[in-house]
Order: structure tokens, then sequence, then C-alpha cells
């Protein structure tokens, strides 16, 4: 188990994230202090923090999920294999079941599928995926759903299907495939009027019935090689189109993942995660961030 100022730095699909034991760790985690933790050139560096905390009656772990802009994440499939994988490597779980999780945006379950040399192998069931408006929230401008609807995006108007899969997520049909887009539109998407909360927003190109390319935009941390819930939005998005069947491989710049849609519209991942690095925070930095 962590202790003091001791973290675990790990990855899924390049997507990466310190993890700390929040009843050890002896440093309160605010806004100001996760962004100077994160930044890559003066702080740890990082796409966020996982801070494990007390679990609530029936889960087995639970834990806050903090964007490197120092906002709060209700749900992260990257984050939730690594946060898994955290929990069966340092004594905070057993293997021998599946690891049930308590995040902001709904329970989560973690089933170790196998342990490789370099890296965990993890299925993970995200929960069921909601077109409702008022669930990621969204102004739907009169409409419950926003499926396949044009949104009104600077110059543009964009084909998107809006949804939540225990937080919010644009998905966008018809804008130009590529990472110059993806970083122009994003933050606009992101911080668009309809979205009281902002919203992740994802760029697709269908290739096929059972795969998918997405270029992600991230709430909080902006441009990112993958994210997993974002990959269990696609994935939902597109079946929902009938663009796809219900199991998907969604390719990012980072890798791939594997989702899988129920006809209930549950949703599974499986993919990764692997450590990179066990630490600590020096006094240096506790001393400017005034911990």
């Amino acid at each position: 188990m962590l202790g003091k100022y001791e973290f675990v730095r790990g990855h899924g699909l390049g997507n990466d994230y310190l993890v700390v034991d929040g009843e050890h760790f002896g440093v309160a985690l605010t806004p100001e202090r996760i962004r100077s933790i994160c930044d890559r050139h003066s702080g740890v560096g990082s796409d966020g923090i996982l801070e494990r905390v007390a679990a609530p009656a029936g889960f087995d772990a639970a834990v806050r999920i903090y964007n490197p802009d120092g906002s709060e994440a209700e749900k992260s499939g990257n984050g939730v294999r690594i946060f898994a994988k955290f929990c069966l490597d340092h004594g905070y779980a057993s293997a021998d079941k599946p690891v049930r999780i308590h995040t902001l945006g709904g329970p989560v379950s973690a089933l170790l599928i196998a342990r490789e040399p370099d890296r965990t192998v993890l299925r993970v069931s995200m929960g069921r995926v909601s077109f409702r408006c008022a669930d990621l929230p969204m102004d739907g401008r009169g409409k419950d759903e926003w499926v396949q609807e044009k949104l009104e995006v600077g110059d543009r108007q964009i084909t998107a299907t809006c949804l939540s899969v225990g937080n919010p997520h644009a998905v966008l049909f018809d804008a130009p495939f590529d990472e110059a887009t993806a970083r122009k539109y994003g933050p606009l998407v992101e911080n668009h009027a309809q979205f009281p909360r902002r919203t992740n927003v994802q760029f697709i190109q269908v290739a096929d019935r059972n795969t998918v390319r997405a270029l992600i935009w991230e709430r909080g941390a902006g441009w990112t090689q993958s994210s997993g819930s974002s990959s269990c939005a696609v994935a939902a998005a597109c079946v929902r189109a009938g663009l796809t069947d219900r199991a998907v491989k969604v390719v990012m710049p980072g890798g791939t993942l594997d989702v899988i849609v129920g006809d209930d519209w549950q949703l599974e991942q499986i993919g990764f995660a692997q450590e990179i690095a066990v630490g600590h925070v020096a006094a240096d930095l506790l001393h400017a961030i005034g911990a």
C-alpha cells in the first residue's frame, strides 16, 4: 500500500494518470495543486490524478478522478482500468472476483482477464448509456434526445449524437477527420452553450461494421491519445445510428479498445493498463504548492 506523498504512474493506451491513496497521501488535492502536480514541465506530469477514497458499502474500492485543469470527472474508462490494476497490484483488492468500483458517474466493475509480462488486461463494465439530453446534461432546444442532429459550432454545422455514459459526450460524425480539426473545434464543442457542464468530444470515421477510428478532445484535458469512456460513447453512437455491429474496435492514436454495446445498452470495454513508475512528490514541489 502507498504512503505519504507516494504515487503510482500508470497508463492505458497512452492516457496516463497518477494514482494516490487519499487516506495516506498527506496532500489535499485542491484544483490549484492538481494543476501544479499534473504540469508536465514544472510538476510530476500527467493527464490527471486518480485518488483512492473510502468505499461506500457494497463496493470494493472508490475513486475520485481529477482532470489536469483541476476539474473533476465523473468517470474515465482508461482511468478505471489503471485504478483497478493499482488496487490489484498494491493490496487494495483481490483478483479472485470482479473489483466493484464506486465513481461519481456510477458503479463500474473490473474483471482481471490476464496478467501479461508488461501489462494487465481487464474487462470493465461501464454501466448503461443514456441518450436523454437531461442526463448529460444538455440543452436540447426542446428535444428529448440529440441523435444525428446538427450542432452549430463556430462556422460549421456538424452532425452530432450526444449521450452520457456516466459523463457527457458529443460524437461528431461528419467533421473533417484530422488532428487540426479536432484541436480547432474540440474546445468549441466542449464549451458549447448547450452543455452547462461542458462535454467530451469525439471526431469519428467509420471503417467497417466492426471498426471506428476516433480522435479525442477530452473535457478538462484537451487533445488526448485515447479515452475509454469516449470509446464507449463512440461505439454506442455508431450502434444507435446503425453504422456498426455491437462489438466495435475503436482505433485511436494511442491504440485500440474493444467495446461491446449490449442489447440493453450496457457497455463493456476490454483493454490494458500498464504501470510506469512508483515515486513520491519531492520536498521542493510540496513547498511550491503549499503542502
